[in-house]
């Protein structure tokens, strides 16, 4: 069995964010990077349980440039076996989703994982075209992903309750909190990582559908302001006005 899971490289969360030409682009001087926490904890971390218990071989594929390569090695000393870099740098779900759905095509996987979004422009899209390009079925948000065979059972929360789907391999599935927990490479994993292949593939031909205009940082918060328990109109008044609860 051969399992793809992809991997994206984000900001770690307590990086401060700024941008730049004109808020166009987004300001990397001094963010350090991480996997994508959703396809590191959730999606890598169950397909490796997988691969201890069935004997699966884990792939992992990225999108961009060799600014990546640490992410990836991380990923491959936590158990990975062989990595794939698609050398191109686009911020499109279609353009990112056409050249992972062609490098799958080729190598013909058995399961495919994502996670369920990034934590930087929380797009959620790739998992669903990735699925659509191949003619695959797709369950998102998935948080519990069972194996018996060729059949997979997925659980994934739907508003208000719990679905648990059945589906036939091969299978394109978005992973999130629940299907799996967060591991950390051990030494022997961080050594064994350094000489495991990463191969850096050209990018197919595929259309960018979208384009950012600008970015914009959320408003300031405000201060706070202290009222007198004794001053209940001025309460009523503030959150009547200003913060428009009532």
């Amino acid at each position: 069995m051969k399992i793809l899971v992809c991997i994206s490289k984000t900001p770690d969360t307590t990086a401060k964010i700024a941008f730049t030409d004109n808020n166009t682009k987004f300001n990397e001087a001094g963010v350090q990077f991480i996997i994508n926490p959703y396809d590191e904890w959730y999606a890598l971390v169950r397909a490796l349980e997988l691969k201890e218990t069935i004997g699966a071989d884990v792939h992992l594929v990225t999108v961009g440039g060799a600014d990546c390569d640490p992410i990836i090695r991380k990923a491959l000393a936590l158990g990975g076996d062989e990595a794939f870099r698609i050398n191109a740098d686009s911020a499109d779900s279609f353009y990112i989703a056409s050249q992972i759905a062609a490098h799958a095509r080729e190598k013909q996987y058995d399961i495919i994982f994502t996670g369920k979004e990034t934590i930087d422009y929380n797009g959620s899209g790739i998992g669903g075209m990735v699925a659509e390009l191949l003619d695959l079925p797709y369950v998102s948000i998935a948080a519990k992903f069972d194996l018996n065979g060729t059949v997979a059972t997925v659980n994934r929360e739907i508003e208000g309750g719990e679905e648990i789907c059945e589906v036939s391999l091969p299978v394109v599935v978005s992973c999130q909190k629940g299907m799996a927990e967060a591991r950390i490479p051990n030494m022997r994993g961080i050594m064994a990582a350094r000489t495991k292949p990463l191969t850096v593939v050209d990018p197919v031909a595929a259309d960018t559908l979208t384009s950012v205009i600008s970015f914009e940082l959320p408003p300031a918060k405000a201060g706070v302001k202290l009222i007198s328990p004794d001053n209940v109109d001025e309460l009523v008044k503030l959150l009547h006005e200003e913060a428009k609860v009532i």
